[in-house]
């Protein structure tokens, strides 16, 4: 049987290949009290430890209760849109008429449904190294081609509008960036991606905006989204996630803001692809937006902030630094070289003899992947202090 060649463009997916590996060391004796070892700590993949808040758990349970799990529009609830469009408002001053908003099956529908309506075969997208490897993987499932444009600590981790500019080329039909990024935890400052903005408008392209960790910044300079500084008719995309900020992770929620011109072809997409998102998930994710919730989820990135602070100081005493201190999202991008060569083995190592679990960089590009891993700390505090303590050990 003959496989699509598409597939060749698209790599495994390395996060999930190394969490098998340490789902088989955790059940191996290394991992085994009975035999002496000890479970394994995942700080590998990025999914917060809190779970969804407990008024929409509750609303979940109504809804089934009350028998609300028929087919929604393709676009989402009316209500959960409006909704969206309210959070705009009232947590960044941002006017998004709700007509705008389709609400997906996941950011990664939401990717895959943005790709498929503005690329196609002989398309170039330019996107920074490192990246989330599924976003460039949603291009290349389009036919089209992602552009993958190298990026250091100095312009941190992201890019910019004079590496746009000069790596616009005849074939390239838009950028696709992510603030706060994965894997890095770095965003674009508001002054920035209006340039960035300014570049693909000129050339009649697309700006996609993977934000699915807005909402969670530390520092004000960067809680913004790119809807802040782009007109309705700029060619913005925002990609966006109950998953983060909001914790419905398993739930598969998200949305998207769009130019009003693609509206109408993106639902198109939609009702075929996937007919409408969760009914379930919909009417749960109402109650995101309730006093009672937000309040959860702030006291949340509170938390989240004071992990960033302790695994960053503990990562530098390790001599695993991160250049450039995560302002967002719940990962830190840490160099590794002082302690070996390849990132890949000495993760690998570390699952081993510490029974640490973190992500190599191989999976986010090809700019220096062996000289950086990834630590997510959205797992409890408890379970950072003693990875660091079994990291300290290891090393």
């Amino acid at each position: 049987m003959k496989i699509a060649s598409r597939l060749d463009h698209i790599e495994p997916f390395y996060v999930m290949e190394c969490a098998k590996a340490a789902h088989e060391i955790a059940a191996s004796a290394l991992c085994d009290p009975a035999r002496g070892g000890r479970p394994m700590i995942y700080l590998n993949i990025g999914e917060p430890d809190f779970g969804a808040a407990p008024l929409v758990r509750e609303a979940a349970q109504r809804a089934i209760r009350d028998g609300r799990t028929q087919y929604t529009q393709a676009t989402g609830l009316p209500a959960l849109r409006e909704r969206i469009a309210q959070w705009y408002e009232n947590h960044f001053g941002v006017r998004v008429p709700a007509r705008r908003i389709v609400v997906t099956a996941g950011a990664s529908a939401a990717l895959q449904l943005a790709c498929a309506v503005l690329f196609e075969a002989g398309d170039d997208v330019l996107m920074p190294d490192p990246c989330y490897p599924c976003n460039r993987h949603f291009v290349a499932a389009a036919d089209a081609r992602a552009v993958l444009l190298p990026t250091d600590a100095h312009t941190r981790f992201q890019l910019d509008a004079q590496a746009v500019a000069a790596a616009w080329s005849a074939r390239t039909r838009g950028v696709l960036l992510a603030t706060p990024s994965n894997p890095t935890g770095t965003s674009i400052d508001p002054d920035g991606l209006a340039r960035i903005v300014e570049v693909t408008r000129a050339h009649g392209a697309a700006c996609v905006v993977d934000e699915i960790y807005l909402g969670l910044s530390y520092e004000d300079r960067y809680g913004h989204t790119v809807l802040s500084v782009a007109a309705p008719d700029d060619g913005v995309v925002s990609v966006n996630s109950f998953s983060k900020y909001f914790g419905m992770t398993g739930w598969r929620l998200g949305w998207l803001v769009l130019p009003e011109a693609l509206v109408a072809p993106v639902e198109r997409l939609a009702q075929n692809l996937y007919i409408c998102p969760s009914a379930v998930a919909q009417h749960a994710a109402l109650a995101c937006f309730d006093d009672e919730s937000i309040a959860e989820f702030e006291r949340r990135r509170a938390e989240f902030r004071r992990r960033r602070d302790f695994v960053v100081a503990a990562l530098q005493r390790l001599q695993m630094p991160t250049p450039v201190a995560p302002d967002g999202a719940f990962y830190a991008y840490a160099d590794c070289s002082q302690h070996s060569a390849s990132s890949w083995d000495f993760v690998f190592d570390l699952m081993r003899r510490a029974q640490v679990a973190l992500t190599p960089g191989r999976d986010f590009g090809r700019c220096a992947p062996d000289r950086y891993l990834r630590l997510s700390y959205a797992s409890s505090m408890a379970d950072l202090e003693e990875a660091m303590q079994r990291l300290q050990r290891s090393l």
